[in-house]
């Protein structure tokens, strides 16, 4: 014998989620992987630069920052 199925008489809601992300949600995975491959990047490597990027400082002075 067969079990009676029930189907639902309205659709099923969202639970009040948002279906829009917020600008951040997007922006911020972004600059945490741009922030990561600049700190894995060595600018030695780079041989057709004549000059370390400007970045470097700051980078030099983040990682000495979180060694601590």
């Amino acid at each position: 014998m067969s079990a009676p199925t029930h189907t639902r008489s309205r659709p099923a809601t969202r639970g009040g989620a948002e279906a829009r992300l917020p600008w951040w949600a997007l922006a911020l995975p972004a600059l945490a992987f741009v922030a990561l491959l600049l700190l894995i990047l060595n600018p030695s490597d780079a041989h057709a630069a004549a000059d370390a990027p400007a970045i470097t400082p700051l980078l030099e002075w983040l990682r000495q920052l979180i060694a601590r």
